[in-house]
């Protein structure tokens, strides 16, 4: 049976919508595998400044130890007398045999412990107390001068002193490393409280902002970058004031041993306290940036 010509085109125009409106095939985009070499070029990409300043850092003290080495081994006298200066060497043989007598490391813990007490009680009263005296003009103009005059004042200084104020040795260690570290905690803390922004203190008052608000939201993150200046610093003048305390009035201590080594003529020993007290300091001192950095994260580059 045909049909005519009309039919087949009414058949068309009616199955055609149907073809149309089946959905095109979905082309799949096509994602290159991520593999380790690209995820480590990308660190590297990242972390490229950091890696440059270890590097050099560690090209520096290896030449460092190169320079001490000739130094020591050829004896040069040139000004300065290098004949009876232990080899890096002996130093590292004495590390050996002092890590593990357990006397070095009561030295080490107690001049740590000093140091955290010390350090921490210097930090609790200057932090506060350069803020008051940064906001309010009657508390500056009450103990700025009182602390211009000691504050000069060596830690060495102190030694009588601590020994006449308080009953014992240990507290007496700990109160000189207390000063060590006060004074330029409260000196930055100040000086960070000097520099705020005026115009931030106006529009925060605008904003409707109390005193403690003000105090709370501008003040103390506007001074944060001084304070930990200052702790920074304090850091490294209290590890200064407790090495000196300990010389001369301490029993215990990574000062005390150092002291001791010279006294009995163990040049090694001297040298292996000297390097214990850089470490030290060094890591405190990391320790005090790392805290900045989390404390202020608006900070980071």
């Amino acid at each position: 049976m045909s049909s005519s010509p009309a039919h087949a085109l009414h058949l068309t125009e009616r199955e055609t919508p149907a073809i149309a409106a089946e959905p095109a095939p979905t082309v799949e985009p096509v994602h290159s595998p991520v593999t380790i070499a690209v995820l480590a070029a990308r660190w590297f990409r990242l972390n490229k400044s950091r890696l440059r300043a270890t590097l050099i850092g560690a090209l520096s003290l290896v030449a460092f130890l190169i320079l001490w080495h000739l130094l020591t081994k050829y004896r040069v006298v040139f000004f300065v007398r290098f004949t009876n200066v232990p080899s890096p060497l002996a130093v590292y043989e004495s590390f050996t045999t002092a890590i593990h007598d357990p006397k070095f490391l009561m030295h080490v813990s107690l001049s740590c412990r000093r140091i955290i007490f010390g350090f921490s009680l210097a930090a609790l009263v200057a932090v506060p107390l350069g803020l008051v005296m940064g906001r309010f003009k009657l508390i500056h103009e009450t103990v700025f001068p009182v602390a211009e005059v000691l504050r000069p004042i060596p830690a060495i200084a102190w030694v009588p002193m601590a020994i006449m104020l308080w009953p014992t040795n240990e507290q007496s260690i700990v109160f000189i490393t207390f000063l060590g570290s006060f004074f330029p905690i409260l000196v930055n803390t100040l000086h960070g409280m000097v520099l705020v922004d005026p115009v931030l203190v106006r529009a925060a008052r605008c904003l409707g902002a109390k005193e403690a608000s003000i105090f709370r939201e501008v003040y103390f993150p506007a001074s944060l970058p001084h304070i930990f200046t200052g702790l920074t610093v304090g850091m490294g003048v209290a590890w200064v004031s407790l090495i000196a305390a300990e010389m001369i009035s301490g029993q215990y201590g990574i000062g005390y041993f150092t002291w001791e080594a010279y006294s009995l003529v163990q040049y090694a020993d001297i040298a292996l306290g000297m390097i214990a007290i850089g470490v030290l300091g060094l890591t405190s001192s990391v320790l005090i940036r790392s805290a900045g950095r989390l404390a202020m994260p608006w900070g980071r580059t």
